[in-house]
């Protein structure tokens, strides 16, 4: 592929994805007005508003407008970067979600850490070996993927923390709080990756390359690390989108559980509190990181696959 090709790739992805994160924009203002309920009398709280005092209110954030003004001046204040004014945390939710944010992805960070590493030394000891130790591996990677993520958060809860007392229960403070969060948002990753990379390194393990790195003299678990693991790769980079929706759905309930401060604990407290611009918010955010990282996964596969460069988009 040319460079002005390539370019070209980039530019329609990117509208692709302007498009994405405008669509969950929309589907986000719709739902703000669709849920029952007002607004307004969320934002005063235990208050009980005379009809002056919420008309009041309505008018200074323009919840008197048409509909379609209303729309408008959303867009446009997400364009300007403004993602509105939290009704429960009394402060400005790009404010609230920048505070939180790296909490979050710090732990997304260590959960997919931790699942690259483990799936691929799984993979590597499994794949091409007798179909005992296979059917083993493979029941408790079924057993991993089916197990809901709060259930496993609360059994290494009570046995690690409680019982053990070897890792802090709740907080966000230090490494040794990080490791029973990102063990459980972990685990289910674990059971995919696993089963993924075996699969693609069964069928490298029958490439040319490789019996002719067998026929040189290299040694089976040398060949398996070098040569089977990189080529088994390529479809694993292909789940990564996948893997960022399923870290920041996870991280609400495993951030809840753990009390960890972060932005799934945010949105938990918007949707008890029906704190809709938080909600909203986050939904763009999350809409726009998802984007980014589908472009990027995307430019990922076609340079390591080369095959993938003739495809249009």
């Amino acid at each position: 592929m040319t460079e002005r090709a390539g370019a070209a790739w980039l530019a329609r992805r990117l509208a692709l994805g302007v498009l994405v994160v405008f669509g969950a924009a929309t589907v986000a203002f719709a739902a703000f007005h669709l849920v029952p309920g007002d607004p307004v009398r969320v934002l005063l709280g235990g208050q009980t508003p005379t009809p002056d005092q919420l008309a009041e209110v309505r008018g200074r954030l323009g919840y008197d407008r048409p509909i379609l003004a209303q729309y408008a001046s959303f867009i446009g204040q997400l364009l300007r970067g403004d993602l509105g004014y939290s009704f429960q945390a009394q402060e400005p939710v790009s404010h609230l979600i920048g505070s939180q944010l790296p909490q979050t992805l710090e732990l997304a960070a260590a959960a997919l850490a931790l699942a690259l590493a483990a799936s691929a030394a799984l993979a590597v000891a499994t794949a091409g070996r007798r179909p005992v130790l296979r059917g083993v591996s493979g029941l408790l990677e079924l057993i991993a993927i089916s197990t809901p993520g709060f259930w496993v958060g609360v059994l290494l809860l009570t046995f690690f923390s409680f019982r053990l007392r070897l890792f802090p229960a709740v907080g966000s403070q230090g490494v040794g709080s990080l490791v029973l969060p990102s063990v459980t948002l972990a685990i289910g990753l674990v059971g995919v990756f696993t089963q993924v990379l075996r699969a693609g390194i069964e069928r490298a393990l029958d490439e040319p390359f490789v019996l002719s790195s067998r026929a040189r003299g290299t040694g089976q678990g040398a060949v398996r690390r070098r040569h089977a693991l990189p080529h088994a790769l390529v479809p694993l980079i292909s789940l990564s989108g996948w893997t960022v929706g399923a870290l920041l759905s996870g991280s609400v309930i495993i951030e809840t559980i753990f009390s960890r401060q972060g932005l799934g604990r945010v949105v938990a407290t918007a949707v008890a509190g029906r704190d809709l611009p938080v909600i909203t918010g986050v939904t763009v955010v999350s809409a726009v990181g998802f984007t980014l990282v589908s472009v990027f996964v995307d430019w990922l596969s076609r340079v390591v696959d080369p095959r993938l460069r003739e495809v249009a988009i």
